[in-house]
């Protein structure tokens, strides 16, 4: 399955909008059952490739009043949002990160959709006193394997 990097806002505020599906000690986790967002690039190309171009008059474009349904989603894209404030040096931020995007790789069964993993709180400093340690690494992976494992888990039925 293709795992994909969410990059553009829209998408990010997409899911950010929905409720976490999963949270942990430092993270939480959301996923929102739909495609990335089209690129207003993308969008613009095929508009002058559907218009004819020519030196003449200008053809109209028409832009059809009713969308398609929303596809199905194809492969998982994946975003990150690691703030300064949770961790202040770069190479603590880069380590999680690495670390977010190798969990997802680990899993080929995660549904497709978009998802997004947010540090939510600082790893304990006096614990992990060094930037990129081994222990900090191991830790993080731990509890991002824990955290995939309960967004996969089959929610409860609703007590009647």
């Amino acid at each position: 399955m293709m795992i994909g990097k969410l990059q553009r806002p829209v998408d990010f505020e997409r899911v950010l909008g929905r409720q976490s599906r999963a949270r942990s000690a430092h993270f939480a986790l959301h996923h929102l059952s739909a495609n990335p967002a089209p690129s207003a690039w993308h969008a613009a190309k095929l508009r002058t490739a559907s218009a004819e171009l020519s030196t003449g008059e200008s053809q109209p474009v028409h832009n059809p009043v009713e969308q398609d349904p929303p596809a199905a989603p194809e492969g998982c894209w994946v975003g990150i949002v690691v703030p300064k404030r949770h961790a202040k040096r770069s190479v603590t931020r880069q380590l999680l990160k690495r670390q977010i995007r190798a969990a997802f790789a680990e899993r080929p069964g995660m549904p497709p959709g978009l998802w997004v993993v947010r540090l939510r709180s600082p790893f304990d400093r006096q614990k992990f006193p060094s930037a990129a340690s081994d222990a900090l690494r191991a830790a993080a992976r731990a509890e991002l394997a824990q955290l995939l494992d309960k967004a996969m888990a089959p929610k409860p039925a609703p007590k009647a």
